[in-house]
């Protein structure tokens, strides 16, 4: 938040009345009675209050205000759920920021922060629209395209936005070169499209779903699939299971209530139909958030994710715990080529081996 002290300030009622410590930095504390920056202290519920206060002033006081509020993941939905529900109830506007998001990716804090489910407490609130992106231009796109929605006065647009955040520090790659803005800015806010084509030439197929920092073991899955076993997968980037899932639930109602119009299709099943072989969604939160959409797939679907309590390690040993690193990928995706007979199991047992994963354990959801 360093960066924003300066810039937006911290709300004073009186002013500042004393000189900070860091004052001659570029990016020193400042406080100010225009500040745009409320600093609740550690009380979800109040932050919670401010906003919803701030997320309702279109319709309270006729003044727009589209505020951001940022707080661990795991302090969000699960402590103040309820105050969300009242927010969403009361047509709140706004933005919230999960922080330090994902079940890995903060190394050593075990249970208590390691959030793997505020996208499914997230999931049961209708005017929720949350996002899991993984880079910074999906960010980008995601809150202007907030901005603008929010600061419409058509009531249709009374929705806030819950976007993931997470605690990992790695180089953001340019947006891919043979989409449009206007085709990645679509596929963003719908909520997939495909990063990275498969490799040419080879066969058999898969493609690879990932969400946050799953990305990159999921390059790393593409690049020992394609080197090592001959496998061509295709990579996605998943923004949003919320979004897909709700537009295919309204695709299948409409052709229930329309028997004899022409069919719709739903993104999911559209954007994964021209290619072949099983579907390996992996996530940095519990299975349950890609499995939103996998009776809209129409290839066989395989779900990795972080289901079980949180553990204290590092990133690399939590991810293998948990079964979604690049072996545990690699491994799926020849597992369900095998069970399509696509594959010679031996080759799967000899991947199992190779990566030192033969020795039985007990799953992850199970570990206490």
């Amino acid at each position: 938040m360093d960066s924003l002290f300066r810039e937006l300030k911290i709300y004073a009622a009186n002013g500042q009345k004393y000189e900070p410590v860091d004052h001659h930095l570029l990016l020193s504390y400042a406080e100010s009675t225009d500040g745009q920056i409320l600093e609740e202290g550690i009380t979800e519920a109040g932050g919670l209050a401010s906003w919803t206060a701030a997320a309702t002033s279109y319709a309270t006081r006729g003044v727009p205000m589209v505020p951001f509020f940022t707080f661990y993941s795991m302090f969000g939905f699960q402590r103040v759920g309820d105050l969300i529900w009242a927010a969403a109830d009361a047509r709140a506007r706004g933005f919230l920021l999960g922080a330090t998001a994902g079940r890995t990716t903060l190394s050593g804090e075990g249970l208590q922060h390691q959030d793997g489910h505020s996208l499914l407490l997230a999931s049961t609130v209708p005017s929720c629209r949350a996002y899991d992106p993984a880079f910074a231009y999906e960010l980008a796109i995601i809150i202007k395209a907030g901005i603008q929605s929010m600061l419409d006065p058509d009531p249709s647009h009374d929705e806030f936005f819950y976007l993931t955040l997470y605690n990992e520090n790695y180089v953001m790659p340019a947006m891919p070169e043979d989409l449009t803005l206007e085709d990645l800015t679509t596929g963003v806010l719908d909520g997939m499209y495909r990063w990275k084509p498969a490799p040419d030439g080879k066969s058999p197929t898969a493609s690879i779903l990932f969400s946050g920092p799953t990305w990159s073991a999921s390059v790393e899955a593409q690049r020992i699939l394609d080197v090592t076993y001959g496998i061509a997968a295709d990579l996605w980037s998943v923004t949003s299971y919320k979004a897909l899932r709700e537009q295919a639930l309204e695709v299948e109602r409409h052709n229930r209530l329309h028997p004899t119009a022409t069919r719709q299709v739903a993104n999911v099943t559209h954007n994964l139909a021209p290619g072949r072989g099983p579907v390996v969604a992996v996530t940095d939160f519990q299975r349950s958030v890609p499995d939103q959409i996998s009776r809209f797939s129409p290839r066989p679907w395989v779900s990795l994710g972080t289901d079980g309590y949180g553990r204290s390690d590092d990133r690399m040993e939590l991810r293998k715990f948990f079964e979604i690193d690049a072996p545990h990928i690699v491994v799926a995706t020849l597992h369900a080529l095998a069970l399509a007979d696509q594959l010679d199991p031996n080759v799967v047992a000899g991947a199992l081996e190779s990566f030192g994963l033969t020795a039985p354990g007990t799953a992850p959801w199970l570990a206490n």
